[in-house]
């Protein structure tokens, strides 16, 4: 098989990506995979990490708080196009597949024109505008949410979940252990709790500015804080921290701040409580983690989507929201309201494992060779 995977701009692309990738590759050990991303984007590093070959696009989303800056997006337009064209003409792929981000539309919509069979996979419960443009003319679209055939011809629509980290969509099967090696790693104590707070692989302001000023709430009740702060706020907050720290050596004991957690399934497996972003990946990847979580929407993204997979959850008391505007008043109440009422842990624990699917790459590779097999005349 040879296979275009487009997309990225976050990790909540990007890992969805690389898991189809890999998938791919299991089945097939002598597919060529090619990646097409966004020059000056995360994927440009994430995906040549992971083994596998990648050519940009100069291309960029539109811009709506600086609209002077969508001068030059008509001309990026017209020649990410070209070069999609040109790489997908000289690549010749047996399917294109799109995961969203900004290079997605460009390669998608050339290889629709040429003739080369697409395939969407939409991360969100409300998909974006490119993807319903795209849905038209694309073979199949792999969704993780109900109700998508507002979005998406009911007919190509396949319920598959989103494809996460195998580490991690295995994390159930080895929980003891990696519970084990976690507080080695991170140098936690056992016997007490862990609160593990995330805003993904780029951060996120308003989590990491209620955790710093709450950060007393976690030293005076003995609770544990594993920190993933994401590369923009790093360095301030470990200024900040590392003063504290130096100021109050219980703090040190319990407080562990990270820029980027490499081993996410170990910070799962350790965590009593999980603070996080609900970005499309996340939850997915909460669902089959299966512990308690309070989900706090960015209001950063188009169409409030993030809120929209949150409430996802929440309607089946499998989470709990909190808006970002009002995670400063809400943080510690939250908080203390599970630690101090095991039963709503458990059930929380419970529901959002049962919304957890572990094989969602397997059920998107079906997709993917049926669709190969169709347009080779393969029965």
């Amino acid at each position: 098989m040879r296979a275009v995977i487009s997309g990225g701009g976050t990790g909540g692309h990007i890992f969805p990506a690389v898991a189809i990738a890999n998938v791919i590759k299991q089945h097939d050990a002598n597919a060529d995979i090619l990646f097409v991303g966004a020059e000056g984007k995360m994927e440009m590093q994430k995906v040549p990490q992971q083994g596998y070959k990648i050519v940009g696009l100069k291309i960029a989303g539109f811009q709506r708080k600086k609209l002077w800056k969508n001068f030059s997006l008509p001309f990026k337009m017209i020649a990410s196009s070209h070069k999609a064209a040109k790489i997908l003409k000289e690549f010749k792929p047996d399917i294109v597949i799109g995961v969203g981000g900004y290079a997605s539309w460009a390669t998608l919509k050339q290889a629709q024109k040429l003739g080369i069979p697409t395939l969407l996979q939409e991360q969100n419960s409300l998909a974006g505008k490119s993807n319903q443009i795209l849905s038209k003319k694309a073979e199949k679209i792999c969704v993780a949410y109900d109700n998508m055939d507002k979005y998406f011809p009911a007919s190509k629509i396949v319920f598959t979940g989103n494809p996460v980290r195998k580490s991690i969509s295995q994390i159930r099967e080895n929980s003891g252990n990696l519970k084990h090696e976690a507080f080695e790693e991170f140098a936690l104590q056992q016997g007490k709790r862990v609160v593990l707070v995330t805003g993904g692989s780029l951060g996120a302001g308003t989590i990491n500015r209620c955790t710093q000023e709450n950060l007393k709430y976690f030293i005076d009740n003995d609770i544990q804080l594993l920190w993933q702060t994401g590369k923009f706020y790093y360095n301030g907050i470990m200024q900040q921290t590392e003063s504290l720290c130096n100021e109050n050596p219980k703090a040190k004991e319990l407080i562990r701040v990270y820029e980027f957690i490499t081993d996410m399934n170990k910070a799962y497996a350790a965590a009593d409580v999980i603070i996080a972003r609900a970005g499309a990946l996340t939850v997915s990847e909460l669902c089959c983690v299966g512990k308690p979580t309070v989900l706090v929407p960015s209001p950063n993204v188009a169409e409030d989507h993030q809120t929209k997979n949150a409430m996802a959850l929440v309607d089946k008391d499998a989470a709990v929201m909190i808006k970002d505007a009002r995670l400063h008043e809400e943080y510690v109440t939250v908080l203390d309201g599970l630690f101090s009422d095991k039963e709503k842990m458990q059930t929380l624990g419970d529901n959002i494992l049962k919304l957890g699917i572990e094989d969602a790459d397997e059920r998107i590779y079906n997709q993917i060779i049926m669709t190969v097999n169709k347009r080779n005349n393969i029965a």
